[in-house]
């Protein structure tokens, strides 16, 4: 076929093979105003073929002369179900006509990849087909079967609906709370989106500020018993709420043991932000400027941008959303003004920096922003030759450590739980990750103001010997 041709713009098609499926599709392109030639050796079948008004001719799929029948058509499409018949009509139309554009059924992988070989430019098997039809049919369903089980739920509230981020939320989680508070409205039931914790870093401070987002921290809700209905969305503990958690929405697993009226959660989506685009749309809802630039920008943070795990259902998602976003609201968003206490943490980590390798570990000292230090981590990544990079500072007698990583070796979720898994908490994926270890628990000292700076001291070359041990690196760097 010519370049540039496009199968859409494309008007001549042959059938090799009209079974049910070669029937199927010559019926559809027909009705398309395709011109179709059909060939198939069975008699009766091109007699009731050509009854239907349609054009079929009697001939072997195996022999020269059905590609030669067939040789002024663009597109050949080759569907018996005898795959070895399938396989000589390939090799006849490529040693007979060369160029056209073969579409060839198989049984299984293995007679696909031989159709290939063969030169069928692409294989589609019918069961497999309609293994997908029939699991996209499933998700539609399910979708809908959950959407109205949330809603029965949702509108049995009497008082007011919690909506529980994880704590210290990042956009994933605010992006969903805001949706599901959407939902709610459209539902007539009043809500609050609820945090514990702090929003400490600066761009999702600015995320809320600029998309108006109103949130309330867990501790300045005057009257926590208004809240009959309670919803976890991109967060599974409970162990700080002391309340009965109604509905779990989420993208990762549980960590704890949950059981709510209402589950659902897909580790097949990499964010929350998707599950709930899927829901704003099984709802048929009309999504505010502010929802669909919130969820979508959950979507680009939790895949980065689209270059991790991301997903089908992650793109269409942000398909769907993409024309009603702010598009100006979102580079702000990405690129907030950094405080003074963020370039203090980044001027120390530039200054303290240790290089291995490609492999970067700088200590930050004691710091007030601890978030600061995922923000440094960011930046030093940018650095020359660097692909893993990790900044740890004390804070509230902890040692708090933020990594990143670009190599696609290296795990660092996984890098960090094998340092300080055993003496600390870790938590992360394959490109980002943090870890909060007890200052002095490489010591032994008792923490006081006399031997804060003492115990930094003593605990930094631990800290970094520990964790460069754990990425491999041998030690003998440049120690820039």
């Amino acid at each position: 076929m010519s370049t540039g041709v496009t199968i859409s713009s494309i008007s001549d098609y042959a059938i090799l093979g009209c079974g049910s499926v070669g029937y199927a599709v010559a019926e559809e392109l027909a009705e398309q105003g395709k011109d179709v030639l059909i060939i198939d050796r069975d008699e009766n079948r091109v007699e009731s073929l050509r009854d239907q008004d349609l054009d079929a001719r009697t001939a072997d799929i195996r022999e020269v002369e059905a590609a030669e029948l067939v040789a002024d058509r663009s597109v050949v499409l080759i569907l018996a179900s005898d795959v070895e018949a399938n396989k000589q009509a390939v090799e006849r139309i490529r040693d007979t006509n060369g160029d056209q554009f073969i579409v060839a059924r198989a049984s299984d992988p293995v007679s696909g990849d031989e159709l290939a070989d063969l030169g069928a430019d692409i294989v589609i098997n019918p069961s497999t087909v309609i293994a997908d039809s029939a699991l996209r049919a499933l998700e539609s369903g399910e979708l809908e079967h959950n959407a109205a089980t949330l809603a029965g739920l949702l509108e049995e509230t009497t008082g007011r609906l919690a909506i529980v981020t994880q704590p210290s939320p990042d956009p994933d989680s605010i992006a969903s709370g805001a949706a599901l508070q959407a939902i709610a409205a459209h539902l007539g039931i009043e809500s609050d989106i609820i945090y514990l914790g702090d929003i400490g870093h600066q761009e999702n401070r600015a995320f809320v500020n600029l998309l108006g987002i109103d949130l309330l921290q867990w501790d300045d809700v005057q009257d926590q018993s208004v809240y009959d209905t309670v919803a976890l969305v991109d967060h599974t503990s409970t162990e700080d709420l002391e309340l009965e958690v109604d509905v779990l929405i989420d993208h990762a697993e549980p960590e704890e043991d949950i059981e709510p009226f209402f589950t659902d959660i897909r580790p097949n989506m990499s964010s929350t932000s998707t599950i709930m685009t899927k829901y704003i749309q099984e709802f048929d809802m009309n999504v505010s400027e502010e929802v669909a630039t919130a969820l979508l920008y959950g979507i680009r943070a939790e895949t980065l941008d689209f270059k991790r795990d991301t997903t089908p259902a992650d793109l269409t998602a942000a398909a769907y959303l993409y024309p009603f976003a702010n598009h100006d609201t979102l580079e702000q968003v990405e690129s907030p003004s950094m405080s003074p206490e963020t370039l203090d943490v980044l001027a120390e980590a530039i200054a303290n920096r240790d290089v291995q390798g490609s492999h970067l570990v700088s200590n930050a000292g004691f710091v007030r922003d601890r978030e600061a230090l995922m923000q440094a981590a960011n930046h030093l990544l940018n650095l020359e030759g660097v692909t893993t990079t990790a900044v740890f500072g004390v804070a509230e007698e902890t040692i708090f450590l933020a990594a990143r990583s670009k190599d696609i070796r290296m795990n660092i979720g996984s890098v960090l739980a094998d340092a300080y898994g055993e003496i600390g908490e870790t938590a992360g994926h394959s490109t980002q990750a943090s870890a909060e270890i007890p200052l002095g628990i490489f010591t032994g000292i008792e923490i006081s103001d006399d031997t804060r700076e003492t115990l930094l001291t003593l605990t930094e070359e631990a800290v970094k010997r520990t964790l460069f041990d754990a990425m491999g690196v041998e030690g003998e760097g440049n120690g820039s």
